[in-house]
């Protein structure tokens, strides 16, 4: 990487201390600090100041952790110096994976104000209304997505475009630098104020910036992909982000020797809480702008990777990728989604990739379960392991129990936690997967139906359907409104799928319900092969293989062989996009 400096807003001070620390009303007790992520990197740039804390290679950019913790302060004094700023009004990021979008997660949160991270692959029309329903009071958008922010806006909301150059061709070429500058002339400003009335006393850097009053005080607004409706905001805590953060940081077993890997996009449940996790674990992060398998390769082969969270789609694309080879240090990939299918784990493995098959949701501030693993596994086959990862897992360190239960009264609202009936540890009873505690959302922004449909006797249930197995472990079945009920038999379409990636002619598939007079509902599977088109006579091997290995009433009646699947920016096949097709009356040749 050439030879890059910074611009004077992403600079420690030179002339005296540079405060690490919020301030702290004096009124709060000696033993409670409120908790906010923010402070994860205050207490990086204490211990490591020179540390890479963020590499931005493709423009050239790297940040040590005090120029970073300068840069972000910046920001703080940015946002709070905009006309008509308060407390509370929430900054809309349309970026992808940049320096932006990870210094917005801290900047927005110290300002007071609520990150509002945006999916870069919703439409104008989709971004239109979660800026309208947010009622984000400032916009911080990346060149390559301008065309997302509506042409008009109300007066009142300030729009700052951002060329994702650092600075690197001076200030006042890039809006954002320029914002950045004017907040630390602001900062200064602050400073010379303080110095004047308290000499000594004065505060000083982030000082001059409150911790939040209330740790539950709300950070985040992050919306859900509005698969089934328009997308709900979920409201999150500093309290909440902070030990997502730790978990996530433990979980994962950051250090400071880590480089994590920008794959995940960053708007994702504010990327996971990752951001600040590797921040907590004083590691670097390592950014790419879009998910390309030759970039990645590259961060893997020659900039010391570590971690990196994904998709089986994203994986899929990495060990078929030409550069793939047996990398020279382990690499943790956390996957979600779905679990990877012995065939994926196999090739991860010889790669030196190990896997962590994680679940959540964005109303879990991201992952809150993973599978551990256990020292007899060693001496299983890597399908007896797969099958075995396939598991949701428990909890994560800071979670409650993560229950699957069934109701005694389906469909209310009761306040009463006893009609809550855990299933049975069999591995075939089926509940709803719930979750409370630590890292339950607070609430749907704007939306107290939605919130009272999903929190439920003191518990957020999450819609997922799920055994539990002898040994506490849970398993998704399927989602509720994926279940194909087909001649009054209930097929989980997950079963099917997991059944299907595991021939060893399918790349990926899904299976979605398809309207039949006589059953009711059939299995329709959408099928990508490893290599070539598929005919009648693959459909009928395809058919067989399944008759095999599960009951003949869940086998699919129709097979689609397509190029590929419609994904979310996660990876996530979006099963509402085939269903559609399927409901439309498109004709399946096979």
């Amino acid at each position: 990487m050439q030879t890059y400096t910074p611009p004077p807003s992403s600079q420690p001070p030179t002339n005296g201390r540079f405060g690490l620390r919020l301030s702290v009303p004096s009124s709060t007790p000696h033993y409670l600090t409120p908790l906010t992520p923010v402070s994860y990197l205050l207490r990086a740039a204490l211990i490591a100041p020179k540390k890479d804390a963020l590499v931005h290679p493709e423009k050239g950019v790297r940040f040590s952790y005090e120029q970073w913790a300068a840069r972000c302060l910046s920001l703080t004094f940015a946002i709070k110096s905009t006309p008509g700023w308060k407390k509370g009004d929430r900054v809309a990021i349309i970026a992808p994976n940049t320096p932006m979008i990870l210094e917005a997660h801290f900047g927005i949160l110290a300002a007071g104000g609520i990150d509002t991270p945006l999916n870069i692959r919703n439409n104008e029309r989709e971004i239109a209304y979660v800026l309208e329903h947010s009622g984000a009071r400032i916009i911080l958008v990346d060149h390559e997505f301008a065309h997302l922010v509506p042409k008009q806006l109300a007066p009142h909301i300030t729009v700052i475009l951002s060329h994702d150059s650092g600075g690197r061709q001076g200030v006042d070429a890039d809006p954002y630098e320029k914002f950045l500058q004017a907040g630390r002339e602001a900062w200064e400003r602050a400073e010379n104020a303080e110095a004047q009335r308290w000499g000594a006393r004065a505060k000083r850097g982030w000082e001059l910036i409150d911790a939040p009053p209330d740790e539950n005080d709300p950070c985040c607004l992050c919306y859900t992909s509005g698969t089934t409706g328009r997308p709900k905001g979920v409201l999150t805590s500093h309290r909440g982000s902070y030990l997502a953060a730790t978990a996530n940081a433990f979980e994962a077993q950051l250090n400071s020797d880590s480089v994590y890997l920008w794959v995940l996009p960053a708007f994702h449940a504010a990327g996971w809480t990752f951001p600040w996790a590797v921040t907590a674990a004083i590691g670097t992060q390592h950014v790419l702008r879009r998910v390309d398998n030759d970039q990645i390769w590259d961060a893997f082969l020659n900039h010391g990777v570590t971690h990196y969270c994904g998709a089986p789609t994203v994986n899929i694309g990495l060990v078929n990728h030409p550069k793939a080879k047996r990398l020279p240090r382990l690499v943790r990939v956390a996957v979600a989604a779905s679990a990877p299918t012995a065939d994926l784990l196999a090739k991860l493995e010889r790669l030196n990739f190990a896997v962590v098959h994680t679940y959540g949701m964005t109303e879990t501030y991201g992952p809150i379960t993973k599978r551990y693993p256990e020292r007899t596994w060693s001496s299983l086959s890597v399908e007896e392991r797969a099958k075995l990862m396939s598991h949701q897992g428990h909890g994560f360190l800071v979670v409650d129990e993560v229950r699957v239960v069934k109701s005694t009264s389906p469909g209310t609202n009761s306040s009463n936690e006893r009609d809550l009936i855990d299933v049975a540890r069999d591995g075939k009873e089926i509940g709803e997967i719930i979750t409370r505690g630590n890292l339950a959302m607070l609430e749907y922004y704007n939306d107290k139906e939605a919130t009272r449909k999903t929190v439920i006797n003191g518990w957020l249930h999450t819609g997922d359907l799920a055994v539990r197995h002898a040994d506490g472990s849970i398993q998704i079945q399927d989602r509720a409104k994926d279940i194909i009920i087909s001649g009054g038999e209930n097929v989980s379409s997950l079963m099917v799928e997991d059944t299907l990636a595991s021939h060893p002619e399918v790349l990926e598939c899904c299976v979605v319900a398809r309207p039949d007079e006589k059953w009711g509902e059939i299995g329709h599977a959408f099928v990508v092969l490893k290599s070539g088109r598929g005919d009648q006579t693959r459909s009928e091997e395809l058919r067989q293989y399944l008759r095999a290995r599960i009951s003949k009433f869940a086998v699919p009646q129709v097979f689609e062989f397509v190029d590929a699947l419609p994904k979310t920016s996660t990876g996530k096949v979006q099963k509402h996009v085939l269903r559609q097709q399927v409901k439309s009356g498109s004709k399946a040749k096979l």
